[in-house]
């Protein structure tokens, strides 16, 4: 049913936003922070990589899945694309140093190392991230929709 399908693909849409909204909470939450548990300075800002699955499969792939039925009843299914979090690396700007020479973390000379993380990039994240968050819901209210009207037409 190709319908599964596209519930899987706004699946991992609003999966991967979700995560996405979580990691600039944490960075915002965290953009004080001048000591992490590893002991390794200040805390470094937090960014999602996606990487797109098509869902399109090779000439090769469909050959090889149609000749598989021909043979069996075991059919794979074709892949559902959507998008996955291949990754959440550290962004590699500098800290930011700033003189106060009264905080507990600050060196000898008084200059503290503050975390990168920027509000002004955070609240653009945020707000791309909400938005993308309701697309991908509007395209699965849409998909009930259509579902609904789909089975209204068998009565």
């Amino acid at each position: 049913m190709a319908f599964l399908n596209t519930i899987n693909i706004v699946g991992s849409g609003l999966t991967a936003q979700q995560l996405r909204l979580d990691v600039v909470a944490e960075n915002v939450t965290n953009s004080q922070t001048t000591r992490t548990e590893a002991g390794d300075g200040a805390y470094r800002r937090k960014m999602v990589v996606f990487q797109a699955v098509s869902g399109r499969d090779t000439f090769r792939d469909v050959m090889a899945r149609a000749s598989t039925r021909a043979v069996s009843n075991t059919a794979s299914q074709p892949s559902a694309g959507g998008v996955i979090v291949t990754d959440i690396i550290e962004d590699e700007a500098p800290m930011k140093i700033v003189y106060d020479p009264t905080h507990p973390d600050a060196d000898e000379d008084g200059y503290l190392e503050m975390p990168n993380v920027d509000m002004v990039k955070e609240i653009a994240d945020a707000m791309a991230a909400s938005r993308a968050y309701s697309s991908n819901v509007t395209a699965f209210n849409t998909l009930k929709t259509v579902i609904s009207s789909g089975l209204e037409i068998g009565r």
